[in-house]
C-alpha cells in the first residue's frame, strides 16, 4: 500500500455542516471519493476560466476599455454631427430645384415623399416634416418641400385635403 503524501494535502474549511453533507453526497451520487470529486469540480472550473488574470491586471484593462469605449463613444458622436450635416445639405440641395421658379429642366421627386405619400391614407405637413427629419424652423427646406407637394398635387397625384395630403396617383 502507497503511503500518502502529507506535502500534497489541502485542509478545506466549508461555510458550514450543510456543505459538506451537501457536498458528500454528491460525491456518493458520482460514485467518487469527495477528494476527487473536489478536484474535478475545480479543475473544471480551471479549464473554463483559463484565462483568469490578477485583480491588478483586470482592474488595467477595464480601465483601458473603458477609455477606448469613450474615445469611440467621442468619435461616434462626432461623425453622426458631420453625418447629420451631409444629410441637411443633401436635402437643400434636393430641394433647391422646387425652390427656384424659373428653373428649366427635369426636377427630381423625393423617393422618401412619396413613399410617405402612399403609405399613409392622409399625412398633414407636420407629420411628413417630422417623417422626413426636416426641422419646421429651416424655412429653406420647408418651402421645398411645399413647392414639390404642390407640384405633385398639379400632376394630380396628390391632394389637399382638411386633414393633409392624400396619394391619389
Amino acid at each position: 500500500m502507497v503511503k500518502p503524501d502529507k506535502s500534497r494535502y489541502v485542509w478545506l474549511y466549508l461555510p458550514s455542516q450543510n456543505d459538506k453533507t451537501r457536498w458528500s453526497e454528491l460525491a456518493d451520487k458520482a460514485k467518487v471519493p469527495l477528494s476527487k470529486f473536489i478536484i474535478e469540480i475545480v479543475e473544471n472550473a480551471l479549464a473554463e476560466e483559463s484565462d483568469l488574470k490578477p485583480r491588478g491586471e483586470i482592474v488595467k484593462e477595464l480601465s483601458r476599455l473603458k477609455e477606448e469605449n469613450k474615445r469611440m463613444a467621442d468619435d461616434l458622436r462626432l461623425k453622426n454631427i458631420v453625418l447629420e450635416n451631409y444629410e441637411k445639405e443633401l436635402k437643400r440641395y434636393r430641394s433647391e430645384p422646387f425652390l427656384i421658379d424659373e428653373f428649366q429642366g427635369s426636377r427630381k421627386y423625393s423617393k422618401e415623399l412619396i413613399a410617405l405619400l402612399k403609405q399613409h391614407e392622409t399625412i398633414d405637413n407636420y407629420r411628413i416634416l417630422e417623417k422626413l427629419g426636416i426641422e419646421p424652423k429651416d424655412s429653406d427646406l420647408v418651402r421645398g418641400i411645399s413647392s414639390e407637394l404642390e407640384a405633385l398635387e398639379n400632376y394630380n397625384l396628390i391632394t389637399s385635403t382638411p386633414r393633409g395630403w392624400k396619394w391619389i396617383g
